[in-house]
């Protein structure tokens, strides 16, 4: 991988982390997903504007198709995170979403755009695999995927996010580096055509949104802002090396985000999570640089 690729994705990373950490304390839902967007549009305007004024109207069919995918996949992606923040501790939840989801995209990037990976990725397999246990809770694990708790929630919950970040991913990287959508406009125009989707969801409760949007908007301001920056480096360090390198790199999120989710949020088993958090990071790098 390309040294400004990597940097692109460590960045992105640390972005990634932070507003993971804004949403779990936000603890919103589908609404809290309406207010991003609605700041996305906003913040991110003047930028998309200039950098689409001479390009949207060329796109055709299949641009506005794999934009269109992407928009429903994203809010698919943030109503079931949401919703998995409510029922677990995020330092279950996001590091499985976060853990499964380049094994699933390396393979889909291998199968649908011919990419390959070496044997090296095979460390990195059995690497985020003892991390997801250890994270999940080491020995504890069977116990809770017997019982109903906040565990086998998180895993459950974990699990769907993670292919959901996977199904994106691979339809994103599609749209810049076969279709040459500029990463910026990938995010932002997914964001609009996000709003249309979200409209029946937030219509039947649409007398509780003043009060959300006062309790949730310096939270939603935080998710638009570095949220959108983090993924459209992502996007842009995809157009410089494989996807099935880029999608594990920036899974060294995972230990920043154990981190600040044991110390700011006052969840449990800590330094438990942490050594899984550093079993995974091991084995996304070995993977992305497979």
């Amino acid at each position: 991988m390309p040294v400004e690729a990597l940097l692109l994705v460590l960045v992105a990373a640390l972005l990634h982390a932070v507003w993971n950490i804004a949403a779990k304390r936000a603890g919103g839902d589908y609404r809290f997903t309406l207010f991003v967007a609605l700041w996305v549009g906003v913040v991110w305007a003047p930028v998309a504007t200039w950098v689409g004024w001479n390009q949207v109207g060329d796109w055709g069919p299949d641009v506005w198709l794999a934009l269109s995918a992407s928009a429903a996949v994203h809010l698919l992606y943030f109503v079931v995170l949401l919703r998995g923040y409510r029922a677990a501790d995020l330092t279950v939840v996001y590091p499985v979403a976060r853990g499964s989801a380049p094994l699933v995209t390396a393979a889909a990037a291998v199968l649908l755009l011919g990419e390959r990976l070496s044997g090296l990725a095979l460390v990195g397999v059995l690497a985020v695999c003892t991390g997801v246990f250890l994270i999940a809770g080491g020995p504890t694990l069977w116990r809770g995927l017997a019982e109903p708790g906040r565990v086998r929630a998180g895993l459950r919950w974990g699990a769907a996010t993670g292919l959901c970040v996977s199904a994106y991913t691979v339809i994103d990287g599609y749209s810049a580096k076969v279709l040459e959508v500029h990463p910026i406009l990938i995010d932002y125009v997914g964001n609009v055509l996000r709003l249309p989707l979200l409209l029946p969801l937030v219509w039947p409760s649409r007398a509780e949104l003043p009060g959300l949007w006062r309790r949730q908007w310096k939270a939603a301001l935080t998710v638009a802002t570095l949220g959108s920056l983090g993924y459209m480096l992502v996007l842009y360090a995809m157009t410089l090396a494989p996807l099935s390198h880029v999608a594990p790199a920036r899974e060294v999120s995972m230990l920043v985000a154990a981190l600040l989710g044991g110390r700011l949020l006052g969840e449990k088993d800590r330094a438990l999570r942490l050594a899984g958090a550093a079993c995974i990071t091991v084995g996304v790098v070995s993977l992305a640089w497979a």
